[in-house]
């Protein structure tokens, strides 16, 4: 005698679904940076200079270090325009000088999920508020777009990488291990999201944060970012 099988969980419902538009030439602007999609005529020399004496930046990038302005130019060159990855070239606004590169990419809009990823920050950028909002002006452009998923992966080796993440309110996810093979060595890569549920806590949080009243006369933040995303995060990485 055959039986009715139990009945089995299945996904929730994702009523009204439309699939949000592809990133196409939009310029982020916040308080602190400016970004605007990557140029070789507009922002080659000047990101070459930024990035100049500092090969450590491009240790987990499958690309650089370049040994030429000219040789920086060509990557440039045929990186810009790209659907996917799309590139934006960041422009520090207290400073009025290119300092860094950042991207979308694994763009699906069917799904809903979009990644940000070769982040190559200059020192002069790195670990400064407009750094931050760098990611937070992107962050912000795919969920009010309609994506539904943020991702973020890095070298499972990239602490810096790592703490970022999870600074950025992204839960950990977990680590895919011999992902890939980059620069001839293996590379297992460390997987962050945050989820468009979460969004609005995430937003409060970076406001607080970039808002002026954060920071005392001397530039020091007074609330740390990782402590306002903390209770948003689902996981936290285990390794920090």
């Amino acid at each position: 005698m055959n039986s009715k099988p139990a009945e089995r969980p299945v996904g929730a419902p994702v009523k009204n679904w439309v699939s949000p538009a592809r990133p196409s030439g939009e310029t982020l602007a916040g308080q602190h940076v400016l970004l605007e999609p990557l140029s070789a005529e507009r922002h080659a020399a000047l990101l070459y200079r930024a990035y100049a004496g500092e090969d450590h930046v491009w240790d987990y990038l499958p690309y650089g270090p370049f040994s030429s302005a000219s040789q920086y130019h060509r990557w440039v060159r045929d990186s810009e325009g790209k659907a996917d990855p799309y590139f934006f070239a960041v422009k520090g606004l207290a400073q009025e000088q290119w300092v860094g590169v950042a991207s979308f990419l694994r763009i699906n809009p069917e799904a809903g999920s979009i990644e940000v990823g070769h982040i190559n920050f200059s020192p002069a950028l790195q670990r400064t508020p407009a750094a931050t909002e760098a990611i937070f002006l992107m962050m912000q452009w795919a969920f009010h777009a309609g994506y539904r998923r943020f991702e973020w992966k890095c070298d499972a080796l990239n602490g810096p990488s790592r703490r970022a993440a999870q600074r950025l309110g992204l839960s950990y996810e977990g680590v895919f291990r011999q992902a890939t093979i980059v620069k001839g060595r293996n590379r297992d890569t460390a997987w962050f999201a945050a989820i468009d549920a979460e969004w609005p806590a995430l937003k409060e949080a970076f406001e607080a944060w970039l808002s002026p009243r954060n920071f005392d006369a001397h530039g020091q933040q007074k609330e740390r970012l990782g402590d306002l995303t903390r209770l948003v995060r689902v996981a936290s990485d285990p390794t920090l």
